[in-house]
């Protein structure tokens, strides 16, 4: 009984998706997600990215989606809590110095309507648009970062962002690993409910975007305002 309660309280803390205020949760829930051991081979040296992202592992161990007020620039949840986007937005600032709370906020406030509207505001709010996924997708768009969707573990490198839906329709985004199962597809670093986690995973879900970040983003992504 242990075992399955410990399971359904990790399946149930997927369903709030992953950028979701606790006021978007869904009512329906995805079908159980059935996952089986894999045995791994990872390079001896990671690169910054990912070893930013799995330093995570074992100490973000809450999915929490609740909206916070943040400090600018700089401005992040308990380290021990968070949701997939924060993984992605502390793995950026460890790893490349790269803080997305400013670079998106800057963005949208440059190109608001270029960006999704479905949360019904109308201007940007740096406390939670860099935390959404579908903000994320968008500035990934629009700095060029795209290098698209493919089902061929090979066209995914250690440090790329995949994006993707769980439980239906919800956005969620995960890091590309550089550790491997034995038939060469790789894990991938998110925290999908029950905190930071390197799982193989990557083909799960519906993948809806594919992103490879460089250090220095461009200062106007020409054309797309």
């Amino acid at each position: 009984m242990m075992k399955l309660w410990i399971i359904s309280l990790s399946i149930s803390g997927m369903l709030g998706g992953c950028n979701q205020t606790e006021s978007d949760k869904p009512s329906s829930s995805p079908s159980a997600i059935v996952m089986s051991p894999a045995p791994v081979e990872q390079t001896m040296l990671s690169p910054p990215l990912v070893a930013a992202a799995r330093h995570q592992v074992g100490l973000t161990t809450i999915y929490d989606p609740a909206y916070v007020s943040l400090k600018y620039p700089g401005g992040d949840v308990p380290f021990e809590r968070g949701v997939c986007a924060d993984v992605v937005i502390r793995a950026l600032r460890d790893s490349l110095e790269m803080d997305l709370q400013v670079l998106v906020h800057e963005d949208m406030t440059k190109a608001f309507s270029k960006y999704p509207t479905r949360w019904g505001l109308k201007r940007p709010d740096r406390n939670i648009d860099h935390r959404r996924v579908l903000n994320l997708a968008t500035y990934f768009e629009r700095q060029g970062y795209s290098v698209g969707v493919s089902q061929k573990p090979e066209d995914y490198l250690p440090g790329d962002l995949v994006t993707c839906t769980v439980g239906g329709n919800l956005p969620h985004i995960m890091i590309v690993s550089d550790a491997r199962t034995a038939a060469g597809v790789p894990l991938v670093i998110h925290n999908i409910g029950s905190g930071t986690r390197e799982e193989n995973r990557l083909f799960d879900f519906p993948i809806t975007g594919h992103y490879r970040v460089r250090a220095k983003p461009n200062s106007d992504p020409g054309g797309k305002r």
